[in-house]
């Protein structure tokens, strides 16, 4: 049987993850990375390649991750239980560094400028690929492409959307050249783009591990849309009433991706910072807002997030159409052979790392229907959420992993589990959903998943015990006996409606 030779474009976490899976298939492989070394957005540099992609991460030395990170770990390699469970940009490249192995065929430095078709793409499926390294070029062929190059690479800046900035004399620029607040002391500076929510949920826990449950799951979709919205709106504001911080948005709660963040009030109550409405247009010195008001600013930061392109990808409608069209988020309709992948090219409402780690499936659907699915996502996301390029690519954690992972096989049979043991589905079903469960059976078993289900609580409050109290216990939690009588009632409902 012929080896089929398989491409990664991009050495980022998405990219490591596509080595490691295509590894336990044996393909051989190649992965070409632009930059000098792997970890892609995620990580820090003090200054940028010209005309490298732009890391998120590259120029704020001070970024902390929003999800924790038993919900952001590859699914069979655990973070060091004493790592924080919101990770510095320098942990997360640790904790990539030691997943990664160094030795695999890894290109450094070498750039794909050019992917088009094979001239027997319709029977082979095959690729040619230009590559740039040393000032030389390189022609290949290959049977088969996975694109991880950076989602957040092209920072979006929508000038034509603010009045009066181009006759602005101060200094405006996007947020991702922003790296520390030394040079802006003093200044009078309006950043562009903010709402907020915090990391931290009840009993201090990480919120993504309270929220992010199958459990929640399963009522979440009982419930309509306006019940989980004033829920949710309730919650949030008995931290903090955005009303009365001048942050409360026109959209509700479920309609936008939100931004978290846990230091803003407390600047805007020291009078640090100032909430205004949006910008109406600027003059030469000041921003006019629609409220009427007028502030003096030296500097505006435009904090208007990212968006991609695949620049080394032939401009070919057989390949990808003009909306970057994909099927489960991976897979483009047009091509006759499905050997072009896109890995990550999503927004998860939760981990980046799991959800583009499970991106694969054993079998497609005809070009049709990869279609038809496409265009009713898009007519879902429209209806559901504010236009805004953030969201046309929102998916929901646990539905989209499960939906993939049922594709495959490694989907946790929850009911079996009840019977067979008991402890480790209470764990699963109201516990976070997190990457481990999809490596209890299946391709890619991992003998430690269990076992990192069971202690994953342990993990997530052992960084936060940083002094020995004595008599010290942990919070605790509800009876065995209770968890066992909810789950077999849920079991019933679940069987019974869905």
């Amino acid at each position: 049987m012929t080896v089929k030779k398989i491409a990664i474009i991009g050495a980022g976490v998405s990219g490591l993850g596509a080595i490691k899976s295509c590894l336990e298939e044996g393909p051989e492989l190649t992965c070409f990375e632009e930059s000098f070394d792997i970890g892609g957005v995620r990580r820090y540099e003090e200054k940028s390649e010209a005309g490298k992609p732009i890391s998120i991460y590259q120029h704020l030395q001070s970024v902390t991750s929003n999800s924790c990170k038993e919900l952001t770990a590859y699914s069979d390699y655990l973070f060091p239980d004493h790592y924080p469970n919101f990770l510095h940009h320098s942990k997360m490249m640790d904790y990539v560094r030691m997943y990664s192995d160094l030795s695999l065929t890894l290109c450094s430095q070498s750039k794909v400028s050019n992917i088009r078709k094979h001239s027997d793409f319709s029977s082979t499926g095959q690729w040619n690929v230009v590559v740039e390294a040393d000032g030389k070029q390189k022609y290949c062929i290959f049977d088969g492409i996975m694109i991880c190059s950076a989602y957040y690479s092209n920072p979006y800046l929508p000038l034509e959307c603010f009045p009066g900035i181009k006759k602005f004399t101060g200094l405006y620029f996007h947020s991702h050249e922003y790296k520390s607040p030394e040079k802006f002391k003093g200044k009078r500076i309006l950043v562009v783009g903010s709402w907020i929510r915090h990391r931290v949920w009840d009993n201090e826990h990480p919120q993504d591990t309270v929220l992010i449950t199958r459990f929640k799951n399963i009522i979440k979709k009982r419930l309509s849309n306006s019940i989980i919205n004033k829920l949710a709106e309730d919650k949030l504001n008995a931290r903090f009433n955005h009303a009365v911080y001048g942050l409360q948005p026109h959209h509700r709660f479920l309609s936008h991706q939100p931004t978290f963040g846990n230091d803003l009030p407390s600047h805007v109550v020291a009078g640090r910072l100032l909430v205004k409405a949006n910008v109406k247009t600027f003059t030469e010195t000041t921003a006019i807002f629609q409220d009427g008001t007028e502030e003096g600013i030296d500097i505006v930061i435009f904090a208007t997030g990212y968006t991609f392109s695949f620049p080394f990808l032939d401009n070919d409608s057989t390949v990808l159409d003009s909306q970057n069209s994909l099927f489960k988020y991976v897979f483009p309709p047009q091509p006759e052979k499905p050997t072009l992948a896109f890995i990550g090219f999503m927004q998860p409402v939760g981990g980046v790392i799991p959800t583009s780690e499970i991106q694969r499936l054993n079998k497609l659907p005809s070009a049709s229907d990869m279609t038809t699915e496409i265009k009713r996502i898009r007519n879902y996301l429209e209806k559901q959420f504010v236009v805004s390029l953030r969201d046309e690519r929102r998916v929901q954690y646990i539905d989209y992993m499960d939906e993939i992972a049922l594709e495959i096989g490694v989907k946790p049979r929850l009911l079996s589990l009840f019977f067979w043991d008991p402890k480790l589905a209470l764990k699963i079903f109201f516990g976070p959903c997190t990457p481990y469960q999809y490596h209890l059976q299946g391709p890619g078993k991992w003998a430690r998943a269990r076992t990192a289900i069971l202690t994953q609580r342990e993990c997530i409050i052992k960084p936060l015990r940083t002094q020995i109290v004595r008599d010290g216990q942990l919070p605790s939690s509800v009876p065995f006996w209770l968890l066992g009588a909810s789950m077999a009632l849920v079991i019933a409902l679940t069987l019974v409606l869905f």
